[in-house]
């Protein structure tokens, strides 16, 4: 009976470190987080599989939120956020014994985003606010149609939420009769879809609908570039603590410091790190 106890107790310390290792595995990389970093992660993916086809990377976009909520609990190797890690996450990261260590991959503009025959070209900032606030409800009060606005507006587990309200609500907060979705593309589409709508989205899913002037500065790459367009962020990867050098995690993160990542970001439509 001893001896089986220890055959038992032997086997189960095999299959911990076998888990751990798969877990720890350098030739796999797990990505989750951010829909707006999402079209990065994928480009870096695909560029270093075809260059190391022994590292296997898989992308999931699941929200800021939730990426951090995965890093913390140890199920990805690189968190994807559209905003910076909140002190709570840190905390909670630290409990487990973790840490996130910020990489920044690049700039990124918000566009407020309009259906094609909307006429209206720009709004203020303050303009913007009123209609995620519901105190604009219709486009006549800034110049269009008598035209019902349709406010479309991110969850609130994305960081491209979190960063809208820090840099055009606050101290505001988005109207009760807002739409809410889970992703960029489903912002787009349902603007796409409604003439009275407004949204906001990543500079990169612009196609198909119009994005507004906001404080008379057009959201390009060029004026994020310049400081001059007013809803300007900045785009994450996170890690547990600082890759090691030389390992697919560390290349993987640090892709956007070299020519052929920032040729990446700007082929996604995002502003490349100088």
């Amino acid at each position: 009976m001893q001896h089986r106890k220890q055959f038992m107790f032997a086997g189960l310390m095999a299959l911990a470190v076998a888990t751990t290792q798969a877990a720890g595995d350098a030739k796999k990389i797990v990505v989750d987080g951010s829909t707006t970093v999402g079209p990065i992660a994928k480009a870096f993916a695909e560029y270093y599989m075809k260059a190391h086809p022994d590292v296997n990377i898989t992308v999931s976009e699941s929200g800021s939120g939730n990426g951090a909520k995965s890093l913390i609990n140890g199920a990805c190797d690189v968190a994807t956020m559209s905003r910076e890690a909140k002190e709570k996450e840190c905390a909670a990261a630290k409990e487990k014994g973790r840490q996130f260590t910020e990489h920044i991959v690049a700039m990124d503009g918000i566009a407020a985003v309009v259906h094609p025959s909307n006429p209206v070209q720009g709004l203020t900032k303050e303009q913007l606010r009123g209609i995620y606030s519901g105190e604009i409800t219709n486009w006549k009060q800034v110049g269009g149609p008598d035209l019902a606005i349709v406010v479309i507006s991110r969850d609130t587990n994305s960081g491209t939420y979190e960063c809208f309200q820090e840099l055009v609500l606050k101290p505001a907060r988005v109207s009760g009769s807002a739409e809410y979705v889970g992703s960029n593309g489903a912002v787009r589409q349902r603007v796409q879809s409604t003439p009275g709508a407004i949204g906001y989205v990543g500079l990169a899913f612009t196609e198909g609908v119009r994005p507004l002037i906001i404080n008379q500065v057009e959201p390009t790459t060029d004026n994020v570039i310049a400081k001059t367009y007013p809803i300007s962020r900045a785009l994450f990867m996170y890690t547990d603590g600082e890759p090691a050098a030389g390992t697919a995690l560390a290349d993987y993160v640090e892709l956007c410091k070299t020519a052929d990542g920032k040729k990446l970001v700007g082929e996604q439509g995002y502003v490349p790190l100088k």
